[in-house]
């Protein structure tokens, strides 16, 4: 099932080429697909939420078709309408992107309940159904069982391993998490992480979709628990939490030093631009500060339990904020 698209003709995929020349020779049970053979081919979008409408948007942005599949009729029609306002919006605000008007865009959604159905005709697939293992299992089971030998089968999850949620089905090798970043639309991170019997094709085919899309992949090797994003998050978090507890600042504080400081660096360089950058190159800065790093480094506290009393009071400042705006 896909799209209506009428006379509008999708653009040609920039990542064409780059995909013919990458997954042109894929063999086992996996035959990829070049750029055009997608564009012919529709992106199922397994759930209606919030990621699953921002996916939605992305890709009919770039000229696929798009269905967008939810199990209550009802919920995926008003994901629809919603669409609706939100491209009407971005547009109105400069913001819309791709070359399309909103409703060439909407005519490249189209809505389903019958999964079945849904299945029909489609390259790729995303699912975005809550984060839930045995629900995601399921649902994979259930889309092993209708696809065929040539679709992706990628999960958007944001914190379960590719080898928990796709081990035993009969396509693993055309399996792969896409995590994106919320707000999707917006933030063009995509973290690509494979399963341990993911063909390589798929990793090369994922990444040329999400390249030809406007996104911004990162291919992960080899699958780690809290992939790369929330790894590099969640050693921030934590030590400003440990900050807070330790009365070296207040949480309005540490909150500065990120968003008037690091965060403004880091907007357009990351850390190993930023330590390049800050001597005659990375030895150097290496040779002058290793020392001080490691020291301060081996001074970072436990792991905090995130919760209690300092939990209150980083409560507390959020509350305010909330309140004054």
């Amino acid at each position: 099932m896909g799209g209506h698209v009428g006379s509008l003709v999708p653009p040609r995929g920039r990542a064409s080429e780059a995909l013919r020349r990458s997954c042109g020779s894929s063999r086992l049970h996996f035959r990829a697909a070049n750029m055009s053979d997608s564009k012919r081919g529709s992106i199922l979008i397994v759930g209606s939420g919030i990621v699953g409408r921002s996916w939605a948007m992305l890709f009919a942005s770039a000229g696929y078709r798009v269905v967008l599949y939810d199990t209550v009729q009802q919920q995926v029609t008003s994901a629809i309408e919603n669409i609706r306002q939100q491209l009407t919006e971005l547009e109105r605000t400069g913001r819309l992107r791709g070359t399309f008007k909103p409703e060439e865009q909407m005519m490249l959604i189209t809505a389903s309940n019958d999964l079945a159905q849904a299945v029909e005709g489609a390259i790729h697939i995303q699912e975005c159904i809550p984060e839930n293992l045995e629900l995601k299992r399921k649902v994979f089971h259930d889309l092993d069982k209708l696809m065929n030998d040539n679709v992706i089968l990628s999960s958007s999850t944001s914190c379960l391993l590719p080898s928990k949620l796709f081990t035993g089905l009969k396509h693993v090798k055309q399996c792969i998490v896409a995590h994106p970043v919320n707000p999707t639309y917006y933030v063009p991170l995509v973290e690509l992480v494979p399963h341990p019997e993911t063909h390589s094709a798929v990793m090369e085919q994922t990444y040329a979709l999400m390249k030809d899309i406007g996104q911004s992949p990162v291919k992960l090797n080899k699958e780690i628990d809290g992939f790369v994003l929330n790894r590099i998050q969640y050693a921030i978090i934590g030590e400003s939490w440990r900050l807070v507890h330790d009365g070296v600042l207040s949480p309005e504080d540490v909150d500065l030093v990120m968003s008037a400081g690091l965060g403004m660096r880091y907007a357009f360089m990351g850390p190993f631009e930023t330590i390049h950058l800050n001597a005659e190159g990375l030895k150097s800065y290496c040779e002058r500060y290793a020392v001080g790093m490691k020291r301060v480094l081996s001074s970072f506290g436990p792991v905090p339990e995130f919760s209690g009393e300092v939990m209150e009071k980083i409560n507390a400042v959020g509350s305010v904020s909330e309140n004054s705006t």
